[in-house]
C-alpha cells in the first residue's frame, strides 16, 4: 500500500524545512502541562484505577497483535464493504465511542477531533488540509461498533508498532511482548526482520488499527489530500517513532519529509484533548467545505 505519491506540494519554511506556524499573534496555541485528569500526558505510571485500565489494554494488544493478524485484518477490511456514508456522517457516529487507551481524556471522540482541528486551524489558517486532516484521524475507531465488526479495543485503538521485526524498548509496556507468539519467532526478532533499512514505511505491515483502516478509506475512496496527510492519518499513533525515534532505519526521503508535518500535527492531537466543547454546529460548516473539497459525498468503508 504505498503512499500517493502525486500530491499537493506543500509549503515548508525556507532554510530548516520545518512546516511554517502562519499565525503571529500571541493567542498561539500552547501545550499545557497537565491532562484533563490533573496529569502529566501519557503518563503511563501514575497509579490510577483509569492507569491500570490503560495496562491492561496493553497487556491485551501486545499479545494480540501477531503479523498474521494485521494481514489477515487488512484483506477483510481492504474491500470497504461494511457502508457507505459521508465523513461527517462518520463523525457523528464517533459520539459512541471512548478509547479505553488514552490516559488523558474520556469524552465523546467527536470533541477531541474538532478540538485538535481548531487549534491547527487557528495556527495554521492557510493549510486546510491540515485543518482536515485533524478532524478525520480517528474517524477509523469506528471499528469498535457493532456495524463495522465490534473489534476488541486492543485491535482499535492505542499505540502502533511495526510487526515482521524486534519490537523496540520504546514501546509503552514492551515487557508484555514476550507473550506476543512472533516474539519466538526468529525472523521477526532482529532489528530490520523481514525488512530492509530505507525500505519505506508504506512497505512495513504495522499493528493493525483505527489508523490504518482510516488511510485505507481515505486511499481507496480517491481523497486528494497530500501524502503527509495520509502519512499523519496512517502513522498518527506510532508513538515509538514520532515521540521516541525508533524505527527510523525503516524510513525512506519520503517518510523523513512527511514526518516533519506529522510531528507538527501531533502537538494538537496530544495537547488539545480538553474538557473545554467546541461548539459543533458552528464549525461545522466551515469543515463541510473541507470535506467537499477533498473527500467525495459518499465513501466506501
Amino acid at each position: 500500500m504505498a503512499i500517493l505519491n502525486d500530491q499537493p506540494a506543500l509549503e515548508l519554511q525556507q532554510g530548516n524545512n520545518v512546516p511554517k506556524n502562519n499565525n503571529e499573534a500571541k493567542d498561539e496555541f500552547m501545550a499545557p502541562d497537565i491532562n484533563a485528569y490533573g496529569h502529566s500526558f501519557r503518563d503511563y505510571d501514575i497509579e490510577s484505577e483509569r492507569q491500570k485500565g490503560v495496562e491492561e489494554f496493553y497487556r491485551l494488544q501486545h499479545i494480540n497483535q501477531t503479523y498474521d493478524f494485521a494481514k489477515r485484518m487488512r484483506e477483510i477490511y481492504v474491500t470497504l464493504d461494511k457502508a457507505e456514508m459521508g465523513i461527517w456522517e462518520c463523525c457523528e457516529l464517533l459520539n459512541e465511542v471512548v478509547d479505553d487507551s488514552d490516559p488523558d481524556l474520556d469524552e465523546a471522540q467527536i470533541q477531541h477531533l474538532l478540538q485538535s482541528a481548531e487549534a491547527i486551524r487557528k495556527d495554521y489558517p492557510d493549510q486546510d488540509w491540515l485543518h482536515l486532516t485533524a478532524l478525520i484521524h480517528d474517524l477509523g475507531k469506528i471499528l469498535l461498533l457493532p456495524r463495522f465488526g465490534a473489534l476488541p479495543q486492543w485491535a482499535v485503538v492505542g499505540d502502533t508498532f511495526p510487526l515482521g521485526c524486534a519490537f523496540d524498548e520504546s514501546n509503552i509496556h514492551h515487557k508484555y511482548f514476550k507473550n506476543n507468539p512472533d516474539y519466538q519467532c526468529p525472523a521477526y526478532q532482529t532489528k530490520n526482520g523481514i525488512y530492509t533499512e530505507g525500505c519505506g514505511l508504506q512497505n512495513v505491515m504495522m499493528s493493525w488499527g483505527h489508523d490504518e483502516y482510516m488511510y485505507l478509506v481515505a486511499k481507496k475512496n480517491g481523497s486528494t489530500l497530500p501524502s503527509a496527510g495520509l502519512f499523519i492519518i496512517r502513522f498518527h499513533s506510532f508513538y515509538p517513532l514520532h515521540k521516541e525515534g525508533a524505527y527510523t532505519h525503516l524510513m525512506n526521503e519520503e517518510d523523513v519529509e512527511n514526518l516533519k508535518w506529522l510531528e507538527v500535527f501531533n502537538k494538537y492531537d496530544l495537547y488539545s484533548k480538553s474538557k473545554v466543547l467546541v461548539d459543533v454546529e458552528k464549525v461545522k460548516p466551515y469543515y463541510m467545505s473541507l470535506i467537499e473539497k477533498y473527500f467525495p459525498v459518499k465513501l466506501k468503508w
